[in-house]
């Protein structure tokens, strides 16, 4: 990530997207990771809703851990920080006001890390990342390996009761391997019956 380390005037937006399993936390930790090494301030934040790393976590499948800031209030919380670079996980559990208060961060001159899946289980685009991705300098779409046949996964596949979930169930259900698994186009399934 070379000659985007830390704006010299300018600020700007990372995206890092893709399914679930596909690395978009252990990306942000290490671009977290290279900025600290480079003594740039960083601070993470992540939604109230994500518990499945401790209260006060962000981590990965691989089993990192690192403390972020809970956001309850988008405005207020993201606002009030002098850091540098802004990391931001699990941007899909946000609503659209994460848009403009990015926007406004890279105004600012904040280097905006933002992760998060871009589409839900359902293959339909998942709010706010599809206009974050349409805001931001870079971005990155990771794929996973498909658990059906080993291709590269860009879906997320919900599981309940060890079945595909039905097209009416919620789009948000917090979960990690318990409940959904990478799945390729092809063997992506979702119940109408």
């Amino acid at each position: 990530m070379s000659p985007r380390e830390i704006p010299k005037t300018n600020g700007w937006i990372e995206v890092i997207t893709g399914c679930m399993f596909s690395g978009k936390t252990e990306e942000l930790l290490k671009r977290v990771d290279r900025a600290e090494m480079a003594g740039h301030s960083v601070k993470l934040f992540k939604p109230s809703i994500d518990d499945r790393h401790g209260e006060e976590n962000i981590g990965t499948h691989n089993g990192k851990k690192r403390k972020a800031k809970i956001v309850y209030e988008v405005e207020k919380e993201l606002f009030n920080t002098s850091s540098q670079v802004i990391a931001i996980d699990e941007a899909n559990f946000f609503d659209e006001k994460l848009v403009e208060v990015v926007e406004q961060l890279a105004e600012n001159g904040k280097r905006v890390i933002v992760s998060g899946t871009d589409s839900t289980f359902r293959g339909e685009p998942f709010d706010p990342l599809p206009e974050l991705i349409t805001k931001a300098e870079f971005v990155d779409k990771l794929t996973a390996i498909c658990v059906k046949c080993g291709e590269p996964a860009t879906r997320n596949q919900r599981l309940v009761d060890g079945k595909p979930a039905h097209v009416n169930d919620p789009t948000i259900v917090v979960g990690a391997d318990e409940r959904y698994e990478a799945r390729c186009r092809k063997c992506h399934r979702i119940r109408d019956d």
